[in-house]
């Protein structure tokens, strides 16, 4: 599969196509007579009027005017002094995904970069060049100026670039390595390169694809909890869940109710005067899961209006104008990526009050302690709900919006700034330990599930079960626990839930 650029018309599918599989990009023909009809309105202006970043320097020092024989020097001296960042290296896939879409926005042609700085980053990510992108330095607006000038170091020959072996080799060896000639900027195309939200619009669009997955995962093991603790499914009706017609309460409801579809387990106790009500955590699972939805689904609205803007200052319009502008502030997807956090914190809350009502011995009507072996000589899970229980403490830390905390830059000519790569840093944390909350769950609901036999499971928890025990074995002595709950962590990981699931189920939400 080759992604092609063409400035709109990205998806957050070719973001994950390219960031996590490799997946091969080119420019089409029309983005590249685009940049090139805006570069010439920018070589125009070079020797002309003043222009931000063509002929100025930046900033709050945007009033500084660069002689002529200097402007191509002072788009390197961006660069350079730009890639600040400190701290860890950002994950490979990030910085794939970042330059990926800082190409796009060139494609676009409305930066009036040449269009061989378009294909040079091209060239970087279809050759796995990786640069060296420090986790700390962007405020998200002038965009993601630190981590996206760490990239364009490389471009030039310098910087650093990590290996598939895990370490760090020079830009320029890697440059060299790949066939590639180092880049000379000209005037703007420093600026062109850094002036945007690329950063933090590919760890949205890496947050969305994966909770797009783990919100059906919630709903698959929320169904095997239900029948774990032989509660019932008349809270899911369809005719009772479409009085308040949320759409994700909707898709989340019909999930539960596919998965325990004919499930033995619950009608074997669907008339007791005991279960007419379950406690929240089972009972408001479509509602909690439900307006997770909602909010993925905003913001996937807000992804997808970014990946069709053109995302830097000064614009270059058809008409020959050149104006300064706010369109690299990261405002739209920085209140996206926390409000996506808070749902995912919250789905991960509900699960691992699941949890611990799974091993408690007292609300799980039947369950041996901890769904342990041998009580008090074996634990069973008692720790991996403390596991769940820390993750889940994080998340609430985590989801603590950034976008509120703005702190002014430049001499205040930057004095409003959006957060947003701290939002979408965090963001991934949180699906991150998401993740792992689903992953104790699933393991305590299907042992829950097989210690309630003779009774049968339904089909759709049958399957779940069914791929658990490929790699996780069933109930038993105490045994060394963490390998375990990795090895779930994993199998949600590569995606392989939903689909096994889907077998016995159809389609899910």
């Amino acid at each position: 599969m080759t992604v092609e650029l063409d400035g709109a018309g990205v998806t957050v599918s070719d973001v994950v196509a390219v960031a996590r599989r490799r997946e091969e990009v080119r420019l089409s023909a029309a983005a590249v007579s685009r940049m090139a009809a805006a570069r010439a309105v920018v070589e125009a202006l070079a020797g002309g009027e003043p222009a931000y970043g063509i002929s100025t320097g930046f900033g709050a020092l945007a009033n500084t005017a660069i002689v002529t024989d200097r402007r191509a020097a002072l788009q390197q001296s961006m660069i350079r002094s730009h890639a600040a960042g400190m701290g860890p290296a950002v994950e490979a896939e990030v910085v794939r995904a970042m330059m990926f879409l800082r190409a796009r926005t060139l494609a676009f042609g409305a930066s009036g970069a040449r269009p061989q700085v378009a294909e040079s980053l091209v060239r970087l990510v279809n050759a796995g060049v990786v640069p060296v992108v420090p986790e700390h330095g962007s405020l998200g607006a002038s965009g993601d100026l630190a981590p996206l000038a760490h990239a364009a170091l490389v471009l030039i020959g310098e910087g650093e670039v990590l290996t598939d072996e895990g370490g760090v080799t020079g830009g320029g060896e890697a440059l060299s390595a790949a066939g590639i000639e180092p880049l000379v900027l000209a005037e703007k195309e420093g600026l062109a390169l850094t002036n945007g939200t690329d950063g933090i619009l590919g760890m949205l669009c890496l947050a969305v694809h994966d909770l797009a997955g783990l919100l059906t995962v919630a709903d698959i093991v929320a169904a095997c909890s239900v029948e774990a603790l032989l509660a019932t499914d008349r809270a899911f009706a369809a005719d009772l869940v479409a009085l308040r017609p949320h759409p994700g309460q909707q898709d989340s409801a019909a999930n539960l109710r596919a998965v325990l579809a004919g499930s033995p387990i619950v009608a074997s106790h669907r008339l007791d005067d005991d279960r007419v009500q379950d406690a929240y955590s089972v009972r408001c699972t479509p509602q909690v899961h439900g307006a997770a939805r909602d909010t993925l689904d905003f913001a996937l609205v807000a992804a997808d209006r970014e990946l069709a803007s053109a995302i830097d200052n000064p614009m270059v319009l058809p008409d020959g104008r050149v104006e300064s502008c706010g369109n690299f502030h990261g405002a739209p997807v920085a209140l996206a990526a926390d409000y996506l956090a808070i749902a995912a914190a919250e789905v991960g809350a509900i699960a691992e009050r699941r949890v611990d009502r799974l091993l408690d011995a007292g609300r799980s009507h039947g369950l041996p302690p901890f769904l342990a072996h041998d009580p008090g000589v074996d634990s069973g899970l008692m720790l991996g709900q403390y596991t769940a229980a820390a993750m889940c403490a994080e998340n609430r830390r985590l989801a603590a919006p950034a976008a509120v905390d703005s702190l002014p830059t430049s001499a205040m000519q930057e004095d409003h700034v959006s957060m947003g790569w701290g939002a979408a840093r965090k963001l991934r944390r949180v699906v991150a330990n998401l993740r792992r909350i689903l992953a104790v769950e699933w393991v305590a609901a299907a042992r829950g599930i097989e210690l309630r036999a003779p009774l049968r499971p339904a089909s759709g928890t049958a399957a779940a079960i069914g791929l658990l025990r490929s790699q996780v074995p069933g109930p038993g002595p105490d045994r060394w626990l963490s390998p375990e709950l990795e090895a779930a962590e994993r199998m949600l990981v590569d995606e392989a839930l939903v689909p096994a699931v889907e077998t016995a189920t159809g389609r899910l939400a």
